[in-house]
Formats: structure tokens, sequence, C-alpha cells
């Protein structure tokens, strides 16, 4: 059995295959309400007649002004609830497991009004002035992202994800070059990772489930973050009971980065070498053969698949025709799969 079609657990939990859709904003919630819509419930539900093993939904904002998107998805309110489960429901009935990745995107917010970040810092010059957050703003977005969790809960998800990345709220505290901060909450990487820490703590206190931090393992500018400097971050984290980290990296910052094949396969195996936690390799992975090369040679543990899933829902079936693996098909669709 090709390794990325073994089953793999955590906590409890049992996923399938080791393929992971990532989290991918769908801006399609269009009432500004972050409501789901028909497109989430067909765009989630095709992946898991697909075979992945975990659907993790895009980031879903645990505030209102920490949408990316006024269309961006929301779980601020229990209003979200109803059709978030209906999404769980109709992923689940094809075996996939089911995740969120609960966000705030802070200075790259694009919504009206005050958008919020550790320090008073635009992005660029095509983005808002942020304000930076008080200590009860802080304390405000450690309690909504508790809130967002038992919401999960309820919405009867089976993996959360907290957003670390892509130069979003927490990124943004985390990163010396976006968190000029002189409080307890700036300056050292463990006051940078404060508010991390109390994000994790507060989830932890109402989730039981396996836990996920996307990170940002690269900054790709002098004087940010590396895979070497997040490796102290990644044992706080594991001590913590993170279960898994989804090593992605830049954005934080505007930098050229240089994306080939495989680009972030290595942040991962540092990552998970150096704080002995499980990781999850994104970024450029297209084939069978590669996410195969990845697992094989213990650089990650799960493969996480964007935009190769956009192109092909059932990228599942394509790589186990391509490893020599049967795997279960639905039965509307033999016919179209010889294994």
């Amino acid at each position: 059995m090709a390794k990325l079609f073994e089953p793999f657990t955590i906590r409890d939990v049992e996923f399938k295959n080791r393929i992971v859709m990532s989290p991918m904003c769908m801006y399609s919630s269009h009432h500004d309400d972050g409501m789901i819509e028909d497109w989430h419930k067909t765009h989630y539900a095709t992946r898991a007649v697909g075979q992945v093993g975990l659907i993790i939904v895009e980031a879903t904002a645990v505030q209102p002004e920490g949408r990316i998107s006024a269309q961006d998805l929301g779980i601020w309110s229990d209003d979200h609830i109803e059709g978030l489960a209906e999404t769980v429901r109709l992923m689940k009935q094809h075996g996939s497991k089911t995740g969120i990745q609960l966000a705030h995107a802070g200075r790259k917010a694009t919504v009206e009004g005050n958008i919020f970040a550790p320090s008073p810092i635009a992005f660029n010059d095509s983005y808002k002035t942020p304000v930076e957050m008080t200590t009860d703003d802080i304390l405000e977005t450690i309690q909504a992202f508790k809130d967002g969790a038992i919401r999960a809960k309820k919405a009867g998800f089976d993996v959360i994800e907290l957003h670390g990345a892509h130069g979003y709220l927490i990124n943004e505290f985390l990163s010396p070059l976006s968190n000029k901060r002189t409080d307890e909450y700036g300056g050292s990487n463990e006051n940078r990772y404060r508010i991390l820490r109390e994000i994790i703590d507060e989830v932890r206190s109402v989730w039981e489930g396996p836990l996920f931090v996307r990170i940002s393992a690269h900054d790709y500018t002098q004087g940010g973050m590396t895979p070497e400097a997040y490796i102290e971050m990644a044992k706080w984290m594991n001590a913590q009971g993170v279960d898994l980290i989804d090593v992605s990296s830049g954005a934080v910052v505007p930098a050229r980065i240089d994306a080939y094949p495989g680009y972030q396969v290595k942040f991962s195996e540092t990552i998970k070498e150096g704080a002995d936690i499980a990781t999850g390799a994104v970024g450029l992975i297209t084939t069978g053969i590669q996410a195969e090369e990845i697992l094989k040679n213990n650089r990650a543990d799960m493969i996480l698949l964007a935009r190769e899933l956009l192109r092909d829902p059932y990228w599942a079936y394509t790589a186990a025709n391509e490893l020599n693996v049967k795997i279960e098909v639905p039965k509307q669709y033999e016919r179209g799969w010889i294994f």
C-alpha cells in the first residue's frame, strides 16, 4: 500500500488517507453575513466524493472585522452553525473527515470600518492602516476564537485549524516584521507567541479533537521568521496539545518568493524534525508520486492540496492509478474507474 493511502489517526479520529484539501477562500458568501451558500455545499461535497481524506473549510472569520473580504464565511454568530453543519453532513456521508480553519485577517482585512493589528502598520499602499489592538481588543479576539471553536464543535467538525499564516492576525503577532509592540504581546519570541499561546489554551479548554495550526514558516525578508526560528514556537505548540503544524510560508510582508514544485516541503521537514511534531506539507504538490516521496521519506505526515484540487476534485483517483493502488469508488462512479 502506498503511504499516501494509508489511514492516519490523530486523537481517535481516523483519516482514511493522507490527502487533505487545503483551506481556500471561495469569496462566495454574497450577503455580507458570512453565511454558507449553495456553492460551498456543492464545492466541499464534491471533494468528498473524490475521496479526499480530510477537507478543511476555508478561512472562517471569528469576528466580522476579521474577514479577509465581505464575502468570507463567518463563525462569529450562532446563526452560522446551521449552514456549517449541513456542509459537514454532506462531506461526511462520503467518508471524508471535516475541518474548519478559524481565522482573523488582521491588517489584511478589506471590510468597511476599522481593521486591527498588533501594530499600526499597513501591509502595503493598497491596504488601510490598521488600529493597534489594545489589551482588551486582544482578549476579545482570543475569546472569539474560543467561541468559534465551540460553534465548530456544535456544527460537527472533526478538526480545527488555527490560521497563523499568510500575513493574517496571528501571523502578524508572530513575526517581528509586523509586530512592533513593546508590551507583553511584543518583543521577544515568547511575547510575540503569547496571543497564539492564549488562543490555543482557550480553544483546548473546549475542544478535545485534533487541533492544527497553519504557519508561514519563512518570511523571505531579512529580520523575519525562518523555519529554524519557528522550531522553538513549534515545540511550545506541541507542549500545548497542538497535533499537527500545517507548514506554508510567506505573505506577512510583500516579498518575492521563488515558487517551484514542493518549494515548502523542506520547511515542513525542518519543523517536523526540530520540534518532534507531525506536519503537513503544502505548496505546488501536484502528483501522487511527488506526494508519496514526501511521505515515504518522512518529510511530512499529511499532504495538503490546494489548486490541484480546484483543477481536479477527483485527484485521489488519479493518484491511486499513478501509484497502482485500488481505492474505494462510489458505486455510481465505478464504471468510470478501472484499477
